[in-house]
């Protein structure tokens, strides 16, 4: 099984290079773009070009040529609108209704030649050259960029830097990837004919868990929420006027955080649907989600609402629709598709492990199997996941 952990890094730039990310942001989106109107044909999805190697022998020459950009980051354009082309065929064969990928929001991908770590700072590829930019950590360790990033155990992977309008700020959101086994392939039903459903699981140690095997920890979320308590908390001692508006002001910044994370999360999730051939993505019911999970932070608590909006809108975008199931169970329940045998004691914390076959997985993935192959047996459908 893949595991991915994605750490949210908030990125210190220097004041005369934050013009540099600008335009190199602007000149990527031209590149996707340009690409994307290459790959893409009107008159029907047989002639849309869904070979990274086609639009990158034709594009590549002609986009150095256009912008500054290095040679990484036009590949990695190329290599976005490619991506989302294919999913759009995918959906065209489907007998959906789709259009030409568009690409408007501030953001640039990073392969482990355009950005270079160091343990404190990142080296990246701009228009101008390389800028270094420290990183502002959470002051508790280890700190998710700690556990993944400098881990031995984990790879890294094409990641994304983003800008956020609201409070003037980058973020980079690094990618990593371990595998627990070899064997990697998705576990499909043998009827092919239906819809492909991707289950989300909702729970306390992680903040999301896909059927596929990918998990949203959400370390990162609680170390800036814990950072954010200790500040409203001094302010708060202080009792001043001053430290009145500073609590608002530190209320409107903490509201921004939050949401730009779970933005954050909410386009991998569809994008996990999209890269996997997902035409739904299910999530457990969140009606009284609250005594359900009552070891849950209040702060998960409010994620979990946020986060299903957030996906719920942004699939639609893609052509993919975002459902509901009821819970129960689904955490007990072995998810091995000839066995299915339900007690309290299949679950130990985090471990999961049926008493009647002996099936042994992480609890979460699990759970996000069960919810996902609820949805699909109603209708039908199969299930995307991983063997492990």
């Amino acid at each position: 099984m893949e595991v991915r952990r994605t750490a949210p890094v908030k990125l210190i730039v220097p004041d005369e290079r934050r013009n540099d990310l600008h335009e190199s942001a602007r000149q990527f989106l031209h590149c996707a773009n340009r690409a994307a109107e290459f790959c893409w044909s009107n008159a029907s999805y047989t002639e849309c070009i869904t070979a990274n190697t086609t639009a990158r022998d034709a594009l590549y020459d002609e986009l150095r040529e256009e912008t500054d950009l290095t040679a990484n980051l036009v590949q990695e354009a190329i290599r976005r609108a490619v991506q989302a082309v294919k999913g759009c065929v995918e959906r065209w064969e489907d007998g959906k209704r789709v259009s030409q990928p568009e690409f408007t929001s501030w953001s640039i991908l990073y392969d482990k030649r355009s950005a270079t770590f160091y343990r404190d700072r990142v080296s990246l590829s701009t228009v101008n050259g390389r800028v270094e930019c420290a990183f502002e950590l959470p002051s508790d360790s280890p700190t998710p960029y700690e556990r993944y990033v400098l881990s031995e155990e984990f790879e890294f992977r094409a990641s994304t830097l983003q800008y956020d309008k609201a409070t003037d700020e980058f973020y980079f959101h690094i990618t990593t990837r371990k595998h627990d086994s070899d064997d990697d392939e998705s576990e499909v039903s043998e009827d092919t004919e239906y819809q492909t459903v991707l289950g989300i699981d909702l729970g306390v140690n992680s903040l999301a868990v896909a059927s596929t095997g990918r998990f949203w920890q959400g370390d990162d979320y609680d170390h800036w929420c814990r950072e954010f308590e200790k500040r409203r908390g001094d302010l708060q001692q202080r009792g001043t006027q001053a430290a009145h508006n500073a609590l608002l002001r530190l209320g409107k910044r903490e509201e921004a955080c939050r949401k730009q994370y779970l933005h954050t999360v909410a386009n991998e999730i569809v994008t996990e649907a999209v890269e996997n051939g997902c035409d739904v993505i299910v999530f457990e019911d969140l009606t009284d989600i609250r005594e359900r999970l009552p070891q849950a932070k209040w702060h998960h608590l409010w994620a979990f609402r946020r986060l299903f909006e957030y996906v719920e809108y942004k699939a639609a975008k893609r052509g993919v629709a975002a459902k509901q199931v009821a819970p129960n169970h689904t955490s007990q329940r072995c998810s091995r598709t000839d066995c299915g045998f339900t007690h309290e004691a299949n679950r130990d914390g985090e471990h999961f492990e049926c008493q009647k076959c002996g099936y042994e997985v992480n609890a979460d993935y699990n759970a996000a199997k069960n919810i996902g192959l609820r949805y699909a047996r109603k209708r039908k459908h199969r299930l995307r996941s991983s063997p492990k």
